[in-house]
């Protein structure tokens, strides 16, 4: 018999006069995982940061084995049991894999902190999940997925009794997934209650036991897995049903655009070659690992390439930093949306203006009228959803601060937009959205190069598919060639 170990009830929450939280409630039993779902803005995450103590609610009830839960900071959630996996990342770079961790709890002895002990406890927690990563080494040296890995085993390693995770896969290969749910399995056993926010519904129909849907800040509903269909909460998520998931639309295809030439970077990558024609979407498809982000880093200047040849609209170009990239109309929208790719703290009117100052400024002085302008008018045509211009972007759903990301460089009026896992993190509704312009932008004659550790949506959006395996290309799939098992079967050829 499933014992309740959670209830959340109508809950309500505002933010100023925006009502984010409608009465929500919620429930976990012990020994289950529920999944949590809806678009952006739905309210997820919002409910999950009251459960945590990183926001208080405006009105409700919260019970923790059946007893009245005064939960006013993080503090308060870590003495109920309470541990969260945020989203967004925000390891301290210059700290050790250990001290991220043990961040606030460190182990001491004798009023000194026991580096010794601390680093024996992270390398048997992290051997115990079956993660490969020195408990020694600085989280700046580490990919994002590591650092996804990392945040996970922290949320572990707290022992708590509701986990809570929010889009914990985001970032982490297949093999590392499947890791990931046996970690979940293990602490189901336990009793333990996991609370699972994702956006990847393949992943609520193999992992969770329940499953409930928030829409607009409300309860749409809550089933048994079991019992649902992904439609049926595809429809439930958006109110409406999406029949063009993927609205890929037939644009001309034209010549080259960009030809890569046996590029290699030491240690990176070697003997890239291929091309992507004006008004076409390249999908670049591979494992994480693969070499696909350094590849595009070395396009844009990042981390040049040390052999091999890039030409664009058929004149070489050797990109030696972005600067040089963007002035040849090269735009790259990086995978990490919040450490590269956005301001969090600044407007979404500075954060679309940033990359571009030059536009607007006369005489050694920005034109804020001009600025202003410009900037509405591609929050209009991207339909961003803000209150204002001067709305941090820190406070926008994952959707629309990509759309941000996009608006950045869409005002310089790229030739070609490299894309690097453009819907990571967001929802099913905002992802049409996205797919929506990146159809708007090729049908002008323009390019995209799209890397995507989605198999739909490289399968879905891609008028040719590259396949990377090892840090080099495997091969090449046409339209009419597209197969999971041809791309899966390339991406392991030469590991």
């Amino acid at each position: 018999m499933l014992v309740s170990l959670l209830q959340m009830k109508d809950i309500v929450k505002s933010f100023g006069s925006v009502n984010v939280l409608h009465g929500v409630s919620f429930t976990l039993e012990k020994g289950s995982v529920h999944a949590l779902i809806g678009e952006n803005g739905a309210g997820k995450s919002t409910l999950m940061n009251i459960l945590a103590g990183v926001l208080r609610c405006d009105g409700g009830e919260i019970l923790i084995d059946g007893k009245p839960a005064e939960i006013n900071s993080p503090m308060d959630a870590q003495r109920y049991g309470i541990a969260m996996i945020h989203q967004e990342l925000s390891p301290i770079p210059e700290m050790t894999v250990g001290e991220n961790i043990f961040f606030g709890r460190e182990p001491c002895r004798r009023g000194l902190l026991d580096y010794d002990r601390m680093y024996r406890q992270t390398d048997d927690l992290l051997k115990g999940l079956h993660i490969d990563i020195g408990s020694r080494k600085k989280m700046r040296e580490l990919k994002v997925a590591d650092q996804q890995l990392v945040e996970i085993a922290k949320g572990v390693s707290r022992n708590a009794e509701i986990l809570i995770m929010d889009e914990p896969t985001s970032a982490i290969t297949e093999k590392e997934v499947d890791n990931l749910f046996e970690i979940i399995g293990n602490l189901k056993k336990a009793g333990k209650g996991i609370v699972y926010i994702s956006h990847k519904l393949e992943e609520i129909f193999q992992v969770s036991d329940t499953v409930t849907v928030l829409r607009d800040g409300a309860l749409v509903d809550s089933w048994k897995t079991a019992d649902v269909t992904k439609e049926m909460l595809i429809s439930s998520m958006v109110g409406r049903e999406l029949t063009d998931y993927f609205p890929k639309t037939g644009v001309p295809i034209g010549d080259n655009m960009l030809e890569v030439h046996n590029l290699s970077l030491e240690g990176q990558f070697s003997d890239i070659s291929f091309n992507v024609k004006k008004g076409e979407i390249l999908g670049i498809s591979g494992l994480i690992g693969a070499g696909r982000t350094e590849v595009m880093r070395a396009l844009f200047g990042l981390t040049p390439a040390d052999g091999g040849e890039i030409f664009l609209d058929g004149a070489r170009i050797d990109p030696q930093k972005p600067a040089d990239a963007i002035r040849q109309g090269i735009a790259y929208v990086t995978e990490d949306r919040k450490g590269e790719g956005l301001v969090p703290y600044m407007s979404v009117m500075h954060n679309i203006s940033l990359a571009s100052m030059k536009m607007f400024t006369r005489r050694l002085l920005i034109d804020r009228k001009s600025e202003s302008r410009t900037v509405g008018e591609e929050v209009k045509s991207l339909e961003v959803k803000t209150s204002g211009l001067q709305q941090k972007v820190l406070s926008l759903s994952g959707g629309n601060q990509q759309k941000v990301v996009l608006g950045k460089w869409l005002i310089k009026t790229p030739k070609l937009l490299i894309l690097d896992e453009p819907t990571r993190g967001i929802d099913v509704g905002a992802k049409t959205e996205i797919y929506k312009l990146m159809c708007r932008y090729v049908a002008k004659g323009n390019a995209i190069v799209m890397v995507s550790s989605e198999m739909p949506e490289v399968l879905g959006m891609s008028d040719r598919i590259i396949v990377f395996s090892n840090r080099t290309v495997a091969g090449e799939l046409a339209r009419d060639e597209f197969d999971q098992e041809k791309i899966m079967r390339l991406a392991v050829s030469k590991f």
